[in-house]
């Protein structure tokens, strides 16, 4: 036999019985030789991807509990190349430490150094309030740089898994047909006013990207929930979505990154957010939120077949008009000061009556024996005075409601002031926000910039009618809060529909681009 060393440097004769060369052959064996070893396991995966991460804490700020990331997923198709970026921060404009002109510059230094299209870079924030360090920007720019260095040959697979015990809508439903939400910024109404809270989506949105070798490069999991509880020691935090990415990372090893993206989550807290019998925390809720992805997302079967597909469009959407509605709350301010009335007690009398009122409703000012004795006696000097002192109990208690609705009132009324003074600035009844759609295998998004209440993604997905379809807030700019049109007729009663520059139009004339967009992704 031949030696490969022989075929390849013998002469080019051909040899007795044989149609072709010795160089031939050699040429033959060695492809041959090249296929079996010297190729990848395959190469029908025609998707590139690198993912990569940089450490924002702003240690500055105080004790950190645990970092928060920049994480980088880029694609590459061909000659279609994308980002998907994830930034633990509140947001990436007008609200917290990053400067509104963050995207415009990371697109913009992108382009400059290494030819990024700035129209196929979508940077989304999971919306905790963690701080992030000052160069948070040249950090984003670095993590990008180092995925799109990394590119390797990915097979796909999108998923779905299901968590509906780390969270709760925040809107209360009232007797009045009004409606109020959970906040630290004031003080519940009474619970015999509420008579429903609205809903949630418990879907936790799936995209596992397997190097060829099998292992995982990078997992994707997008949920809707305020990432807000914060943890016991007060200390510097990714909250509940970096606990969650972080049981991701741990679980697949091999130097796996998880991105979180922030859903519809604009009317959605964590669990328990106002408890104040225990210390919050947002650790045990992560680690929930984490193994219910992981265990989805080991479920997920990765293939080759994974078309990139991305649109970015401009968007005109309403702004509002609250002139009247400003008009109307101060006028109910007006009306609750002037119901406020004077009673005999104060917070020093009132407090011991309500805990004895509240021990012994039929005996509160003494033992049931001296009740007893009364009645024997034919005297109620007792039950008088209890009379007296449960109806200034009443009116006491009605001032504090009616404190505690007016502080509800006049920190949303200052949320309305202040858009409505913007909308009047911007001179147009309509604002342009960017809608990004892209679509990873199975895997599809859609994007908004405004904190989306969940009924938005939910609507979107049903009416998508396709699995795997996730819609995020919070990405690519922040325009505050965009709730649903029928939120928005309780203008002035909930964070949500006050913190919102949008004319209840807007509902429509999204959910019917989003489609649109989705519909072309496929």
């Amino acid at each position: 036999m031949l030696s490969l060393f022989q075929l390849n440097h013998g002469d080019d004769d051909t040899m007795p019985g044989q149609t072709f060369s010795r160089r031939n052959l050699a040429l033959t064996v060695l492809t041959v030789f090249s296929t079996v070893f010297f190729r990848p396991a395959s190469t029908s995966a025609a998707l590139q991807a690198g993912a990569a991460k940089v450490d924002i804490t702003d240690r500055d700020a105080g004790p950190v509990n645990d970092p928060l990331y920049v994480k980088a997923l880029v694609l590459r198709e061909g000659d279609v190349t994308v980002a998907i970026v994830t930034v633990d921060a509140v947001a990436i404009a007008e609200i917290g430490s990053i400067k509104n002109d963050y995207l415009a510059n990371v697109r913009a230094a992108l382009k400059r150094d290494i030819g990024f299209d700035p129209q196929r870079i979508l940077i989304n924030a999971s919306h905790c309030h963690g701080k992030v360090c000052a160069d948070v920007e040249a950090r984003t720019v670095e993590a990008v740089k180092l995925a799109a260095k990394q590119l390797v040959p990915v097979r796909v697979g999108a998923g779905q898994g299901h968590e509906d015990r780390v969270m709760e809508n925040r809107r209360l439903k009232l007797k009045s047909g009004r409606e109020a939400d959970v906040r630290h910024a004031y003080s519940l109404p009474p619970d015999d006013d509420v008579v429903g809270t609205g809903p949630i989506d418990p879907a936790i949105g799936l995209l596992r990207l397997d190097r060829l070798d099998g292992r995982t490069l990078a997992v994707v999991h997008q949920f809707a929930c305020h990432p807000i509880q914060g943890v016991p020691n007060g200390g510097n935090t990714a909250d509940m979505s970096g606990f969650a990415s972080q049981v991701l990372e741990d679980s697949f090893g091999d130097g796996a990154i998880a991105l979180f993206l922030q859903g519809c989550g604009g009317d959605v807290n964590p669990l328990r957010y106002k408890q104040v019998d225990e210390p919050r925390d947002a650790e045990p809720l992560g680690n929930q939120l984490g193994l219910s992805a992981m265990r989805a997302a080991k479920k997920i079967v990765c293939r080759d077949d994974a078309p990139l597909k991305w649109i970015n469009e401009t968007l005109a959407v309403p702004r509002a008009d609250n002139a009247e509605r400003i008009a109307a709350v101060e006028a109910e301010q007006t009306r609750l000061v002037q119901s406020l009335k004077g009673t005999s007690l104060n917070l020093k009398t009132f407090l011991p009556l309500v805990v004895k009122q509240g021990l012994s409703n039929p005996f509160p000012s003494y033992y049931s024996h001296r009740y007893l004795h009364d009645l024997q006696i034919k005297r109620n000097d007792l039950e008088r005075l209890d009379a007296e002192n449960r109806a200034n109990v009443e009116a006491y208690m009605r001032n504090i409601y009616t404190m505690e609705e007016l502080t509800r009132l006049q920190t949303n009324l200052a949320l309305l002031k202040k858009h409505q003074a913007r909308n009047v600035a911007a001179g147009s009844r309509t604002m342009d926000v960017e809608v990004v759609g892209v679509r990873v295998g199975e895997f599809s998004l859609v994007t908004f910039p405004g904190e989306l209440t969940v009924q938005i993604g939910l609507n979107i997905k049903q009416a998508a009618g396709k699995p795997q379809t996730f819609v995020s807030g919070y990405t690519n700019g922040y325009i505050y809060y965009a709730p649903t049109a029928e939120q928005l007729r309780n203008v002035g009663g909930a964070q949500e529909d006050s913190d919102c520059l949008l004319a209840p139009e807007w509902q429509a004339v999204f959910e019917t681009k989003a489609l649109d967009v989705l519909r072309r992704l496929k």
